[in-house]
């Protein structure tokens, strides 16, 4: 019996109580305490599972994508992200300002119980109307997460989409590469609708002047 309330997950304090005087009572409300508390670790094992797998992908992603700088078409299936609205501009800034923003979106994330393991694949938001303008105006910065993780409310759905998408090495680039995003939808009279997203896809070391990122710059196109 003993072994059999170890197993259980009971604490061999608490067994021994109950082997000197019996209290069934106390012993039910135990092994609930005991099943949510596995029924917590089990959300957060699959958590951590899919920021594996989520990490894994961004890798094979890397390591397939195009060079630098190389503008492509692709689809990308619907996602779900989680938003926050910084009423900086960042675009006015340095990198300094952007890993500043960066650690408020993750204070505001743990103050929403969302999980830290969501904040690999962290980006910036600049709205159709703004990117169309070319007028480099943007407060909102985001995680990707999954469904039945984060409360529904909290979240924005990305719709599938084909994108025209521009890989970069370097966050000092991404002003240039926006330019040539539009002068590609330009060339080929595409239809923008949607916002402009700039997703880091691998985070890496680079150099203490410098975060080390590789980033997709993507925008929903339609093609006249």
């Amino acid at each position: 019996m003993i072994r059999y309330m170890k197993a259980l997950g009971m604490p061999l304090k608490e067994i021994r109580v109950h082997m000197k005087k019996w209290d069934m009572g106390r012993v039910k409300q135990l092994l609930k305490e005991n099943r949510d508390a596995i029924d917590q670790k089990i959300v957060e094992l699959n958590l951590q599972k899919r920021a594996i797998e989520r990490t894994l992908d961004s890798y094979d992603r890397y390591e397939a994508a195009p060079p630098d700088g190389a503008i492509v078409m692709e689809y990308i299936p619907k996602r779900r992200m989680y938003v926050k609205e910084t009423k900086t501009n960042f675009y006015d800034y340095e990198i300094d300002e952007y890993e500043r923003l960066l650690r408020s979106l993750k204070e505001d994330m743990g103050d929403r119980k969302i999980s830290p393991f969501y904040f690999a694949n962290a980006g910036t938001i600049l709205t159709r109307e703004n990117f169309m303008k070319r007028s480099l105006y943007s407060t909102q910065v985001f995680v990707f997460v999954d469904q039945g993780y984060v409360e529904e409310e909290l979240i924005t759905i990305v719709p599938a989409n084909s994108y025209l998408c521009i890989y970069c090495d370097r966050f000092s680039k991404e002003k240039e590469y926006i330019d040539r995003l539009l002068a590609t939808i330009e060339e080929n009279h595409y239809t923008v609708i949607g916002d402009y997203i700039c997703e880091v896809i691998v985070e890496m070391p680079l150099d203490y002047k410098e975060r080390g990122m590789f980033l997709r710059l993507q925008v929903p196109v339609r093609m006249s």
